[in-house]
């Protein structure tokens, strides 16, 4: 129970005199059991989310960046709008009323090519109102308390806009036709994948179901598809074709036990991109070590080559991004093998609202995408990096210097939790690597003094002068008896 507790104030009515005036403050305070009181309630409401939890669905819902992230250097922008306000959190703000325009010109023609009537798309969504309440945190929809039919307006628009938006998006000259201009879509395209931008996928897997164009969810795998391919390399070398063999027989071992236990649906379309970053790749369980001693250091890709190890492109042409692994040729030389990225204006976005539905406290999950982006900071300290990743066909430098790509991965890779489980055994197998002494002093013996491939025909054009040389010398020493002696 809280008390009163009475502070005496004395302030100077003047500068010029010396009488006070006595102020009586009133300042509640907490009694000791009352403090007692609140670490039992917050261990009983830790109790009752859990046992919520186990009996629900593990869906996250949609909610806000977490604070934690928000306040970290000058992040804030990218978890929001550019264009376009999806979803409650954003919608209102004056800043996005071309994109409300946009909007209903978009809805206008998700609804001519449904065949349906307006009127009856609307009610069928406010018909499933409080199933939508469901996938939202309380706190973004408050403002919507007693106001279904706001919300399902809301919901509706921006449901009917993002499915005829990705349809237009792949299908050439639509957007020409709807006079929206090129710099509005390609801001879009970044807004769509915003943490606090997105609306149920449920509520899209509806209007697609209602509606009679039945392109619409084909065009959805295009469009994810065009935000996660990268360019196939021109040519493959052969050492390149069979370091991959065991690592690819792996990985398609692992997508045929993934395609057995089957996948659930996406929780918006964020969520899907994650999933299909990924591969479906399955959340890793702890393993024991063994009493092996697993302590890995991080080392850049320019030290990795001096030790020895070369950086490949994995050869799985689905680019998940949990495709890494490592593999040894010969005695000296290690090939890590990494899946290839296209870095341009929308990966800091991308990658930001990612990792920041990764921390969403209520998204039980295993930090794939955070692990992924944490490993390739430690990879990447400065532009040299970048650049032997570019030579490697690992990273396709579409935003501008190398420096630019370094500086990127190095502030989004900042205080950054990655699973300690994923990679561990490529990293494990780094530092065994380093833990070789005659290894690490053949390959610095070749990194030295052999890294150029003319350097190396000097070499042994050398070797063969020298050979030569003690041929002759010796024959000249020793000449042969031919018959006439």
């Amino acid at each position: 129970m809280a008390e009163i507790q009475h502070v005496v104030s004395m302030g100077e009515l003047s500068s010029d005199s010396d009488e006070a005036e006595i102020q009586i403050i009133s300042i509640p305070t907490t009694s000791l059991m009352a403090r007692f009181k609140t670490v039992n309630e917050a261990a009983e409401e830790n109790k009752k989310n859990q046992s919520q939890s186990q009996s629900q669905s593990p869906t996250p819902k949609i909610q806000k960046v977490i604070f934690l992230l928000r306040d970290s250097k000058d992040f804030e922008k990218y978890y929001e709008p550019r264009v376009v306000s999806l979803g409650p959190i954003h919608h209102g703000k004056e800043k996005y009323q071309l994109g409300e325009k946009y909007k209903l010109l978009l809805t206008s023609e998700f609804v001519k090519d449904s065949g349906k009537d307006i009127n009856a798309l609307y009610m069928k969504i406010e018909q499933k109102i409080k199933k939508l309440r469901d996938c939202f945190e309380e706190e973004v929809i408050k403002k919507y308390d007693g106001d279904d039919e706001g919300l399902a307006w809301l919901l509706f628009v921006d449901g009917c806009a993002i499915l005829q938006y990705m349809y237009c998006a792949t299908n050439k000259d639509k957007f020409v036709d709807l006079s929206i201009k090129n710099d509005s879509v390609a801001f879009a395209d970044q807004d769509l994948f915003l943490l606090e931008n997105q609306v149920p996928y449920c509520l899209l897997k509806w209007l697609m179901r209602w509606s009679k164009n039945k392109d619409l969810e084909s065009s959805i795998d295009k469009f994810i598809k065009g935000h996660v391919e990268v360019p196939l390399p021109k040519y493959h070398s052969s050492i390149f074709r069979c370091a991959c063999l065991s690592s690819l027989s792996w990985n398609r071992r692992q997508t045929r036990k993934q395609k057995q236990a089957g996948t659930r649906d996406p929780t918006h379309l964020l969520d899907l991109l994650r999933t299909r970053l990924l591969d479906n790749h399955q959340p890793i369980n702890p393993k024991k070590q063994n009493g092996q001693n697993t302590w890995q250091s991080y080392r850049n890709v320019q030290e990795l080559r001096a030790a020895g190890i070369y950086v490949e492109r994995s050869k799985n042409e689905k680019c998940c991004l949990s495709d890494i692994s490592f593999t040894r040729l010969a005695c000296c030389l290690g090939y890590l093998w990494l899946p290839p990225i296209t870095v341009d204006d929308s990966t800091r976005p991308k990658f930001l609202n990612l990792i920041a539905y990764e921390m969403s406290l209520d998204f039980k999950n295993d930090f794939g995408i955070t692990s992924y982006i944490s490993f390739l900071d430690s990879l990447i300290d400065e532009a040299n990096d970048v650049k032997l990743l570019r030579k490697a066909g690992v990273l396709y430098n579409c935003l501008g210097s190398d420096e630019e790509v370094a500086k990127l991965f190095n502030e989004i890779g900042t205080d950054l939790v990655p699973s300690t489980e994923i990679y561990s055994d490529v990293r494990l197998e780094i530092q065994k690597h380093y833990n070789n002494t005659l290894r690490n002093w053949i390959a610095q013996v070749i990194h030295d003094h052999f890294s150029s491939p003319w350097t190396f025909i000097a070499f042994f054009g050398a070797l063969l002068a020298l050979a030569l040389t003690i041929t002759q010398t010796w024959y000249a020493v020793h000449p042969s008896s031919g018959p006439c002696n």
